[in-house]
């Protein structure tokens, strides 16, 4: 299966602040809220939705495609992401700007707050997909991740005119954009990936109801925290996913984009969904116990002799037989 990502490219500047946000915050004075939080430690990482989703298919055995808008700074990140199995030859590179930058702040509970700059994302208006399908050859799948909103929807509507699914990942645009380019995004995709407060949002933004939400798109694949994650098709019972059990709790920064990440590289070996959702939530299980987004190791054994702990010798044995290449140098 061949599969764009397309999505932001970023920095991620990670901070750790040893308390709870919400003993700073004041009832009755939330309107007029001005804090400052002093934090223990800065660790700059790589980032951003899209690269974070085609790492971790690029190491699952997958050659995603990224498209993205980089910055003059990409040389050593693009180099990683290439070695980790992810085609970086179609980026669009600025002439002036530098990737994105994202700076988040996670206290004690893992709440976070954080703000992204989009830098040469901003760029990403200028990419056409079908210059880039001309050399690879027509995608099967088009994951749409957070980006620049003009070229979410655009790739969105090239890529239902020729045809091509599309797995809309909106998150974090979805406080940017309008309920009607919500609609956009939505309507007719294959897959919808949203965490709880995000399908509230779009329900509130769109006007519509959470069944009329589910009726727009093929699956919808919620994300439910340390619930783990649900996946609805109409006319179809739901399909329940705990998670992974985790040595740790680090750091929550990229888990939706890994969980995606695991639940698409399912799609490409043809599984079923609830086969992608334990994917998605043994790679994710993985971020949360690491610092960073990208900064997770296993091998393959132990990949899946933890997901047999969490899923079974069924599940793992459907599993095994697609990871045979592996995006990791050991």
């Amino acid at each position: 299966m061949k599969i764009g990502v397309a999505g932001s490219v970023g920095r991620d500047h990670l901070m750790t602040f040893p308390g709870k946000f919400t003993d700073s915050l004041v009832a009755g004075s939330l309107e007029s809220v001005s804090l400052s939080f002093l934090v223990d430690a800065l660790d700059i990482r790589r980032g951003g939705c899209a690269a974070n989703i085609a790492f971790g298919m690029g190491v699952l055995g997958l050659n995603p495609i990224l498209i993205a808008a980089v910055g003059t700074d990409f040389q050593d990140y693009q180099a990683w992401l290439t070695r980790h199995g992810v085609d970086t030859s179609h980026v669009l590179v600025s002439e002036t700007l530098l990737t994105a930058l994202y700076m988040v702040t996670t206290d004690t509970e893992l709440n976070q707050i954080a703000s992204f700059f989009p830098g040469a994302m901003s760029e990403a208006r200028n990419i056409e997909l079908q210059p880039i399908m001309d050399k690879t050859g027509k995608l099967d799948l088009l994951v749409i991740s957070p980006d620049d909103p003009e070229a979410m929807l655009r790739h969105s509507e090239v890529a239902k005119e020729e045809g091509i699914r599309v797995a809309a990942d909106p998150s974090q645009q979805m406080a940017r954009m309008s309920g009607e380019e919500i609609k956009k995004l939505i309507d007719g995709a294959a897959y919808l990936f949203l965490n709880e407060y995000e399908l509230a949002l779009a329900s509130q933004k769109t006007g519509w109801t959470d069944a009329e939400i589910l009726d727009r798109v093929g699956v919808r694949v919620v994300t439910l925290g340390s619930k783990g994650a649900k996946v609805e098709e109409k006319g179809k019972e739901t399909i329940k996913v705990g998670c992974a059990r985790e040595k740790t709790k680090l750091d929550p920064t990229g888990v939706g984009d890994s969980f995606r990440a695991g639940f698409i590289a399912g799609l490409a070996w043809e599984l079923d969904h609830e086969r992608c959702a334990q994917l998605g939530s043994m790679l994710a299980t993985y971020v949360i116990e690491t610092k960073g987004t990208q900064e997770y190791r296993f091998t393959r054994d132990e990949f899946l002799e933890r997901f047999k702990e969490a899923f079974g010798e069924g599940p793992t044995a459907d599993v095994a037989e697609h990871l045979v290449h592996f995006g990791f140098d050991s």
